[in-house]
């Protein structure tokens, strides 16, 4: 079966996050995607958290679907293959701080002079453009920039990190968005672009309301818990053996989350018939549902809730994730043996389509395992391959 992307080439020179994410999904989606490394050491993700026999298992994951061809990008000669690469590719993807690529003579001016229609997605902490380009930018710093880290944890504390690279994670989809917009552009125009994401506004860009209430009533967001400020009821609830979440906050499904929790003077009350009403009572609203919530286990809230149609669930670690029986239904944990064939298991495939959907076609790379074929498709000669591996170049 034909994926969306079969036939389109990508070009990764990122590392880590934010770059390889994103053409981590290209490739999921039919995309050749040639990833280049320092030789040596490789992407520093492979020696990020758990390791086994020396590699990440998180590179199972980030590295899927992808040639590991190792390239010393500091060296001229090296630099003039890769502009002989990026020639007979579509999408180049980059996440070297702004810059950097220029002063190998591989930055967007470089790459599209022997490529017109060429697309190339550049990630970074603040951009391409402005005073803050220059600055080096990691995702913490821009969820911090962008808004987010303000709104995390509860009241009064530290704001807290969400628990995972959010900030890349938004950029590198960001990223995507604009590189298959570029690709249907220059499938019109014949010409492609760059699309350049900061990673500061992936963020901004999922801050909602903030702006616009600031702007109108000098309102400033502030940190709100476990709760949905400005919504209600939203929030978590402990029971007897744990906190379920319960999203109570439509009018109709607050009717008969009242109805559900022996509440129905609440829910039949006129005044909290709609959100505004709600919202100034919240605090009954949660001591009800909390005290009701307090006298019974997860199962028989969840039972309750989810008989009367209440947004409702209790909160999973990877265990839970793991041991439910829907994320297998929906193709979500892969078994995807390590390269030794040591079990292992990722997450599955996102967004899913219909009739030409995403797939693994291949395990995460060792370091440079496609360096020769790729540069032999280049017609870059055996003796000179031997040379620039003597000096360290591959």
């Amino acid at each position: 079966m034909r994926k969306p992307l079969d036939g389109i080439r990508v070009l990764e020179m990122g590392q880590l996050i934010a770059g390889p994410f994103a053409a981590k999904m290209l490739g999921e989606f039919g995309a050749e995607v040639i990833k280049i490394e320092p030789p040596g050491q490789g992407d520093p993700l492979r020696n990020w958290r758990l390791l086994h026999e020396g590699t990440s298992v998180w590179w199972q994951v980030q590295s899927r679907n992808k040639q590991s061809v190792t390239l010393d990008l500091r060296q001229p000669e090296i630099q003039a293959v890769v502009r002989r690469l990026a020639a007979e590719c579509d999408v180049v993807v980059e996440n070297f701080k702004p810059g950097t690529l220029e002063s190998w003579g591989l930055g967007w001016d470089d790459l599209r002079a022997v490529n017109p229609r060429l697309v190339m997605l550049r990630v970074s902490g603040y951009g391409q453009t402005g005073p803050y380009r220059d600055r080096p930018g990691f995702g913490v710093v821009a969820e911090a920039m962008g808004g987010l880290r303000h709104l995390s944890g509860e009241p009064g504390r530290t704001p807290v990190r969400v628990g995972v690279s959010i900030g890349d994670s938004l950029s590198a989809l960001h990223g995507v968005i604009g590189v298959l917009l570029a690709l249907r552009a220059r499938d019109r125009d014949g010409v492609g672009q760059m699309v350049d994401v900061a990673l500061y506004e992936s963020v901004f860009n999922m801050m909602e309301s903030l702006l616009p209430e600031y702007a109108v009533f000098g309102e400033v967001r502030q940190p709100a818990g476990s709760s949905l400020p400005g919504i209600a009821p939203s929030n978590a609830y402990a029971c007897r053996d744990g906190y379920v979440l319960i999203a109570g906050n439509g009018d109709s499904i607050f009717r008969r989350l009242m109805q559900a929790i022996g509440r129905t003077d609440l829910g039949d009350d006129p005044g909290l018939a709609h959100n505004a009403g709600r919202v100034a009572r919240v605090a009954d609203i949660d001591g009800a549902i909390g005290d009701w919530a307090a006298q019974r286990t997860q199962d028989e809230v969840l039972e309750i809730l989810n008989a009367a149609r209440i947004p409702a669930g209790r909160i999973y670690d990877i265990a839970d994730i793991a041991a439910d029986p829907h994320y297998r239904a929906r193709d979500m944990i892969l078994d995807q043996p390590l390269p030794d064939g040591t079990p292992c298991q990722v997450p599955g495939i996102v967004p899913k389509l219909s009739a030409t959907p995403g797939g693994i076609q291949s395990r995460a790379p060792v370091l440079g395992e496609h360096t020769d074929a790729v540069l032999d498709r280049l017609g870059v000669d055996e003796g000179v391959r031997a040379r620039w591996r003597e000096q360290g170049f591959i």
